[in-house]
């Protein structure tokens, strides 16, 4: 499994509801297992300049790249990109070598 997570910062916080409206028509693509559009919390004592995060999970690489290339991913991209400034994209594989906390019983 892949994880994408995308960072973003609005350019204007007044376009913040804008962009994700924009970032919510990724969740209609059917090549994701999981897609979640959120605002960030800002609560970082380090640094809060991202706005909004997008949150994927994708069986293959070959989802990944469908989900990339479909018509919706390009339409959201057209209606974000001009009201962003900042964006970070990271892409890794989960397996079970991934070191993670667990606080479950």
């Amino acid at each position: 499994m892949i994880r994408h997570i995308v960072f973003f910062s609005a350019k204007d916080e007044a376009h913040i509801h804008q962009i994700i409206e924009g970032l919510s028509l990724l969740s209609t693509i059917p090549h994701a297992r999981r897609l979640e559009v959120a605002r960030n919390r800002k609560t970082d004592q380090l640094g809060n300049d991202i706005d909004i995060v997008v949150y994927g999970e994708f069986d293959s690489e070959t989802e990944l790249a469908a989900y990339k290339a479909h018509d919706l991913y390009q339409e959201s991209i057209k209606r974000v990109r001009p009201l962003r400034d900042l964006r970070f994209a990271a892409d890794y594989d989960v397996s079970t070598d991934t070191p993670f906390a667990s606080t479950a019983g």
